[in-house]
């Protein structure tokens, strides 16, 4: 399979993940954060207006089905216009940046933001350490205790994005994991099955909870099922630290196999 096709499969998965997250959002998280939602050109774009993070108004998933073009681009940018965004994230892999993407992105105004690492390997069991804490999936009744966990722990509000997150608890194709410290649910995962791929779209654990081995085990749960399915990759999305080794997240990956598939540069829009 040649490294496009790769590329391809795992970003379609990280923009299905991310579009599943929003897309399963309640009427009131809908409101709260202002939430709009297009699929275009083969990829989706994605506003959040009133989200303080900054996280959630983002667009990828471009390049594979039809190329990244000035109109793509301004089209992606308008989108945001309309929805009166103060804020986007473009991401696109760096396979699929056409040789004019400079004056593009000029045009547009898109400036450098941070750089995320996609990390992917062949499905297969991952080992762990033990841990004392318990790790089971999680189900429709604990959806809102699950969201708020994974919230906090990146440090992100509850309030809405809490809400909005709970909403992929039971849905097709979704799995939500979670660690307990007896009966304190301390970590929490997702799993988002996708074709070929086994997109692990977010973990995180409460920072008191931190060094127990939590995320290893929850990453290895995750690839025991991703296996059971048929899934032929693993694929996730983290920062790239600036100082080698001080992302905890992507050294859990790296220690159980998961490779650096590609760097992918964030842009920025504002309007």
């Amino acid at each position: 399979m040649s490294w496009d096709r790769i590329a391809e499969l795992l970003e379609l998965a990280e923009a299905e993940a991310v579009w599943g997250y929003e897309n399963a959002a309640p009427p009131s998280a809908v409101e709260m954060l202002g939430l709009a939602s297009k699929r275009l050109g083969g990829g989706v774009v994605l506003s959040a207006r009133n989200d303080v993070t900054k996280y959630w108004s983002k667009a990828l998933g471009f390049g594979f089905e039809s190329p990244v073009t000035a109109d793509l681009v301004a089209e992606i940018t308008g989108f945001y216009r309309e929805q009166g965004a103060l804020f986007a994230t473009l991401q696109f892999a760096p396979a699929v940046l056409p040789p004019d993407w400079d004056s593009i992105r000029e045009k547009e105004g898109l400036t450098e933001g941070g750089t995320w690492v996609k990390v992917a390997r062949l499905a297969g069991l991952v080992q762990s350490p033990e841990t004392e804490l318990r790790i089971a999936e999680v189900g429709t009744a604990e959806a809102e205790q699950w969201a708020s966990v994974l919230a906090r722990g990146f440090g992100m509000p509850e309030e809405g994005i809490a809400e909005m997150a709970a909403g992929v608890v039971g849905r097709t194709g979704w799995t939500a994991y979670g660690a307990w410290d007896g009966d304190e649910l301390v970590a929490a995962a997702s799993l988002l099955i996708t074709g070929q791929v086994a997109e692990f779209p977010g973990a995180s654990t409460l920072p008191g909870h931190r060094g127990r081995g939590a995320q290893s085990a929850l990453l290895a749960a995750r690839a025991r099922q991703a296996a059971a399915v048929g899934a032929k990759w693993l694929s996730a999305e983290t920062g790239k630290p600036e100082v080698e080794g001080a992302n905890a997240s992507l050294n859990n990956m790296l220690r159980t196999g998961f490779e650096i598939r590609y760097e992918r540069q964030n842009w920025i829009w504002r309007p």
